[in-house]
């Protein structure tokens, strides 16, 4: 999952963003208020981390311009500023969770867990695809139920492909989600990781293959097995 963490305390920014890569998340940090809104407007995000006192726009402001622009996603307001009518303030304009400073990371990523949980189109926090699932709360894979170990970039990459389950997904489509920069065409980043998940998740040569390449294209996990001359 994608967070977008807009702090303009460097450190605290710094030590959340590692703390939430540690937990397998894909996170990307804006510093002030500007940077924030333009990133949010223009970028998908699974969550949003929110300080409100920012240099050049606060982050009341933020939320209620993500709101009247119709963008949903799940926003947790950050702040020392801890008064029950800052904190009504937050939640009106259309903030999901609001949590004072100072806060402990566990209490952080728990109260993220619960607005994705929430805020998801699925109720369910796991995704499958045929005999594998993916637990979108703990990170954990599993085929056959057996345990998949992956590392931070492996699950970023599986998670976008098994939300994107039976669809083609593009190269460039792939390296701005997971890498979160633009389309290199001599970059093989992608087919290395690719063939480092099918070494984790296709072991048993009688099960479906589930990842697919598709030729020129880019990518596909698939429900089921299915014959293409698109294969590779």
């Amino acid at each position: 999952m994608r967070i977008l963490v807009v702090e303009d305390e460097k450190k605290l920014a710094n030590f959340i963003k590692h703390g939430l890569e540690e937990e397998k998340y894909i996170v990307e940090v804006a510093n002030d208020g500007k940077k924030g809104l333009e990133l949010a407007m223009n970028n998908h995000y699974d969550a949003i981390l929110l300080d409100v006192m920012l240099p050049g726009i606060d982050g009341f402001t933020i939320v209620r311009e993500l709101r009247n622009a119709g963008i949903s996603v799940p926003i947790m307001m950050l702040t020392a500023r801890g008064a029950t009518e800052d904190r009504v303030l937050g939640l009106d304009l259309g903030a999901d969770d609001y949590l004072p400073k100072p806060f402990s990371f566990e209490e952080l990523t728990a109260r993220l867990r619960s607005i994705l949980r929430r805020s998801g189109p699925e109720k369910s926090t796991k995704l499958q695809c045929g005999d594998l699932i993916l637990d979108t709360v703990t990170h954990f894979a599993y085929r056959g139920g057996k345990e998949i170990e992956l590392t931070t970039k492996e699950y970023a990459l599986l998670e976008y492909l098994m939300r994107n389950k039976n669809r083609i997904v593009s190269r460039s489509s792939i390296l701005q989600h997971v890498w979160k920069h633009s389309f290199d065409p001599e970059s093989n980043i992608i087919d290395v990781y690719i063939k480092r998940l099918r070494e984790k998740i296709e072991t048993d040569p009688n099960a479906p293959q589930l990842i697919q390449s598709i030729r020129g294209v880019g990518y596909r996990i698939r429900e089921v097995e299915e014959k293409s001359n698109e294969n590779e």
